[in-house]
């Protein structure tokens, strides 16, 4: 595999150096930042709502948190963090979905991973300070590669270039010991024709939660030869990181600050007396892992080859190629396992017959991913305008587990489980863009889409995971808009997508294969935009056929396990707007009302004891993490030209922790607010100096974003709920130094 990897490499450099020789026409240079993501991004004309987060905004708030934090402000997002303060494992949510349901494309490569469909932000440390803009679909969105899109979409985009050379370097300090440092550079268009950008990261932080610290690096690199209609890029970057696991969450006893139903947890669970007092004492910031090396290793290295050319006046062709090298694996230490779940004998010491051990195991992911994604532009003067394109990638994936340490037996590197996955992706779209009159326009969408996956050996729990599955799809998808007039719009949309299973949802369910998900999106949409206001609202409906969801249970490595629902939905009407209230005040707000239902549910309650399994069943009950009020706000102040301060304002009612719709089970409502302070400076010695201050939740609300439960039975129905806690006041403060 790993001669397979620099062969790649070696034909990613290959292809540019040939193509560097033969690229003739393409695009005029100021249309050749947004040219490549062009085809996967929705615009005014698609009948969609989306939003668009450009470099400027993401540099105020880019202190070192990771990229979920830079998109809190925006409609119907609900963010959270295992460390509790931004840095390390983030999570993110739109209109409810879950990160396996957020389709994530950079430079319109796909960046989920393929087998559990997740976004792992933690892999690529300060991939911000190299973007130059995101969007955010929500809904269907528009036809992209990778992961079906359930809920949203996120397009980022990493290909602006600036015409002049520069350094920068930047260094922000904050709480819990968080420091982040960068430094940029890139020589500008160099004879108007190459360019060479690079960057060089290192992030650190102990985190809000007990050991949840990250350590994480990274760096990006990016050369393009730019002609008169044309351009060519290689896009090299890594990320590492190494992280304390904060995965577990706290008790719920012990986040709320509860005595008794710590001392209740402590019994139940058969706790020592020491654990129950770290337990009281260290509350919300409780880390139940003490091992010194409880931590998440991995690196993520990135190969993209992107070029742009222009066949003739109306045609433009846009071919990538691409290649993701993975590696790493996570660390635990396991008291008094049982021998019998290593697939080893018990140990006979004369007439003692040892049952358990002490160990240290790693659990190891060893990973491929590569293929091409390209698409055909047509534009012309008359009414008619087109993007036709498509991908085809593969991920190769190795999983294996080894005990590196046990008090008794085995040998160091004994593999208790070794499995293999292939998964491919083939899809083809065709979208086109009818102007019928000045004022009304109409928006087609056609995808194909095929999936095969073939997973081979055996699992954690030394169980057969061998399965294969093959899958087709047809997303269609249909948008208008009419403009009224300068000022006003409506627009309206209706898409189909559908959605293959994670590896997790087969290998948690072997005895009941989960079925591929089907969604039916309605937008309906009113725009209102002059020089001082924008205003915008969107009615969707998304109606789900067969939609994974949570099941109360967990699996062996504390994950939610998932089970297909014959008919749920989610209905909602997002708000949003911004008005300059005078030279010196501007406002924005957003606001999503939803509602969120399963149809029929049926709740598993898992017996330990002699009794039966357990199962309630449930009449439209709400979907968890799913609350009905999102809303967002800001307020901005400039006192004068190079200072704004600015007040960020967010609330989020209650989500239930499972599908039942219990209050016992439920993350109560938050309302956080954040202060901002940019400041900017422009001496004659340096290009800019920039000054920020971001105090995090400076009313210090205790709120969680983020958490789990699951039910059982001995004696009684017993629910454990879990929370991860995020911080109270905190902050970070940054100085950017360009030259």
């Amino acid at each position: 595999m790993k001669k397979f990897a620099q062969t790649i490499c070696y034909c990613l450099l290959l292809t540019a150096y040939c193509t560097l020789l033969t690229a003739q026409d393409s695009l005029k240079l100021q249309n050749l930042n947004e040219v490549v993501v062009k085809s996967t991004r929705a615009n005014q004309k698609t009948g969609m709502a989306f939003s668009n987060l450009y470099q400027k905004e993401i540099k105020k708030q880019n202190l070192g948190q990771d990229v979920p934090f830079l998109l809190n402000q925006l409609p119907s997002v609900v963010i959270s963090s295992d460390a509790g303060a931004g840095v390390g494992y983030t999570g993110i949510r739109i209109r409810g979905t879950d990160p396996t349901r957020v389709n994530v494309t950079l430079n319109g490569i796909p960046y989920n991973d393929s087998e559990s469909q997740g976004t792992y932000w933690v892999n690529m440390p300060d991939f911000s300070s190299s973007m130059q803009s995101m969007q955010v679909q929500r809904g269907v969105g528009t036809s992209t590669n990778g992961a079906g899109a359930f809920g949203a979409s996120i397009n980022i985009s990493t290909l602006g270039y600036e015409q002049e050379a520069f350094g920068e370097t930047n260094v922000s300090v904050g709480s819990f010991n968080t420091l982040k440092t960068n430094v940029l550079a890139s020589t500008g268009l160099l004879k108007n024709k190459f360019i060479l950008d690079a960057r060089l990261s290192k992030i650190s932080s102990d985190g809000f939660i007990d050991r949840a610290s990250s350590n994480l690096k990274s760096f990006y690199l990016s050369g393009g030869w730019y002609g008169k209609e044309s351009f060519v890029r290689l896009n090299v970057f890594s990320g590492k990181e190494i992280t304390y696991q904060a995965w577990e969450g706290v008790p719920e006893s012990a986040a709320k600050g509860d005595l008794s139903g710590i001392n209740a947890y402590v019994e139940r669970n058969g706790l020592d007396e020491i654990t129950a007092k770290v337990l009281q004492n260290r509350g919300r910031k409780f880390n139940p892992y003490t091992y010194e090396n409880q931590v998440d290793n991995y690196q993520q290295d990135h190969y993209q080859l992107i070029a742009s050319f222009k066949l003739n006046k109306n045609w433009t062709f846009n071919p990538t190629l691409h290649y993701t090298r993975g590696l790493g694996f996570y660390e635990q230490f396991k008291a008094e396992d049982k021998f019998e779940n290593y697939g080893l004998p018990d140990i006979k010491n004369g007439t003692e017959i040892i049952k358990k051990t002490d160990l240290i195991r790693q659990k190891w992911l060893d990973n491929h991913f590569y293929g091409t994604v390209y698409s055909f532009d047509y534009q012309s003067n008359s009414k008619l305008s087109a993007n036709f394109g498509g991908g085809w990638n593969q991920y190769d994936g190795d999983h294996f587990g080894e005990i590196i340490w046990a008090k008794y037996a085995p040998e160091k590197g004994y593999r208790w489980y070794e499995s293999t996955a292939t998964k491919k992706d083939f899809n083809i779209y065709g979208k086109a863009y009818f102007q019928f009159t000045d004022q009304f326009n109409l928006f087609a969408d056609l995808q194909i889409r095929t999936v095969n996956l073939d997973m081979q050996g055996i699992g954690d729990k030394r169980q057969d995971i061998t399965q294969k599955a093959d899958y087709q799809f047809f997303n269609p998808k249909v948008g208008l808009n009419y403009v009224l007039n300068e000022k006003v719009s409506i627009y309206g949309s209706y898409s189909v997508g559908n959605k293959e299973p994670s590896r997790q949802d087969f290998v948690d369910n072997p005895n009941k294969v989960p079925q591929a998900e089907n969604l039916q999106d309605l937008e309906i949409g009113y725009r209102f935009a002059m020089k001082k206001a924008n205003f915008e609202a969107n009615y969707y409906f998304m109606n789900y056929k067969n939609q994974l969801v949570l099941t109360g249970q967990v699996n062996g490595v504390g994950e939610a396990i998932r089970v297909n629902v014959p008919k749920s939905y989610r209905s909602g009407l997002e708000l949003s707007g911004n008005y300059q209230l005078s030279e010196k005040w501007k406002i924005a707000a957003n606001a999503t009302f939803s509602q969120n239902k399963i149809k029929d549910f049926t709740e598993t309650i898992v017996s330990y004891d002699a009794s039966p399994n357990k199962e309630n069943r449930f009449s439209k009950t709400d979907i968890s993490f799913s609350p009905n009020l999102v809303s967002g706000g800001q307020l901005a102040f400039l006192p004068c030209k190079n200072l704004e301060i600015s007040l960020l304002s967010k609330y989020v009612s209650k989500q239930f922790l499972d599908n039942t719709s219990s209050e016992n089970r439920k993350l109560d409502a938050f309302f956080v607010n954040d202060l901002r302070i940019n400041y900017t400076i422009k001496p004659k010695f340096l290009k800019e100096i920039g000054l920020s201050l971001l105090v995090n939740n400076f009313l210090n609300h205790q709120y969680e974003s983020n958490g789990y439960t699951y039910s059982y039975i001995y004696d009684s129905v017993i629910t454990e709920n879990f929370l991860y806690p995020q911080a109270g006041t905190n902050f970070l403060m940054a100085v950017r130094v360009r030259f």
